[in-house]
């Protein structure tokens, strides 16, 4: 018998993903059905999903969701985003406001193209920086996703209620993920729910890692700024990091990011055992 139990839960997190591997679009009302299964492992503080294909009309643009905090903060968010890209469409995030959410922001997405014709890699880097000079420098603003046809829904609550929030049986994708957050270390809020979005990138987690704040002074040097204290938000640039600017295939940074374990290292090829 445990005399001293835990004071927390730290893998209370519900998580779901979805591939269709044929690439036919699903329906975002699967995947709000799948996570519901799980609805006692999240606490109403935080539920999210990510779609991909879902923006056909606009497939080659990058797709902006931003939270404002003030109108304020919007106009200064589209000066910026006029400096490098033009915006060929915006509009508010279509939302069902019969749902009670507490502290609901500003909800806007931006469908946008660099201004100059650059690179892949070059425009990657361009919007990589645009999205840390708006989390950084822009009070009341934050950006939740960045990719090409595909977007990130999430708030405070459960992810039924928000999936309901955004209308997200509206939406159709070939790839969805979900997350209903139970938080360990921070708050419940907006920007805190998962998932957590860079570039093409997302990542929904369930538990904690104890080497936050050694991965975040590391992300620093290489022009990421951490805002969130959440080890998602570190998860999600070092996939980043190490995929997109150090050119690691993807099997590679995952083994770093979750080392194999020393009995499998050693079974290895020697060249795989030196890497």
């Amino acid at each position: 018998m445990n005399k001293f139990p835990k004071e927390k839960d730290i893998s209370g997190c519900s998580i779901f993903g979805l591939i269709n591997t044929d690439g036919e679009k699903v329906s975002g009302s699967v995947i709000t059905e799948a996570i519901s299964v799980m609805h006692d492992r999240a606490n109403g503080l935080g539920g999210g999903f990510s779609g991909y294909g879902i923006y056909p009309d606009y497939p080659d643009d990058y797709a902006f969701h931003l939270f404002f905090d003030s109108v304020k903060a919007k106009e200064e968010t589209e000066d910026l985003i006029n400096k490098h890209f033009l915006i060929e469409y915006d509009e508010k995030i279509r939302t069902d406001n019969s749902v009670n959410l507490p502290n609901k922001p500003l909800l806007w997405r931006y469908f946008v193209k660099n201004r100059n014709i650059l690179s892949k890699e070059s425009e990657r880097e361009e919007t990589f920086k645009v999205v840390m000079d708006i989390n950084n420098n822009i009070d009341g603003a934050y950006v939740i996703s960045s990719g090409k046809n595909m977007g990130v829904f999430k708030g405070v609550g459960y992810p039924e209620d928000i999936s309901k929030f955004y209308r997200l049986e509206e939406y159709s994708g070939y790839i969805w993920t979900a997350h209903g957050r139970f938080p360990t270390n921070t708050p419940g809020w907006w920007g805190g729910a998962h998932p957590f979005g860079l570039l093409d990138w997302t990542i929904v987690h369930n538990g904690e890692i104890s080497s936050y704040d050694t991965n975040r002074r590391y992300l620093e040097m290489y022009g990421y700024r951490c805002n969130l204290v959440t080890d998602t938000e570190v998860i999600t640039y070092l996939f980043d990091f190490l995929v997109r600017k150090n050119s690691l295939p993807l099997n590679l940074a995952s083994k770093i990011l979750a080392s194999p374990m020393w009995v499998d290292i050693d079974r290895m090829e020697e060249k795989k055992r030196e890497v």
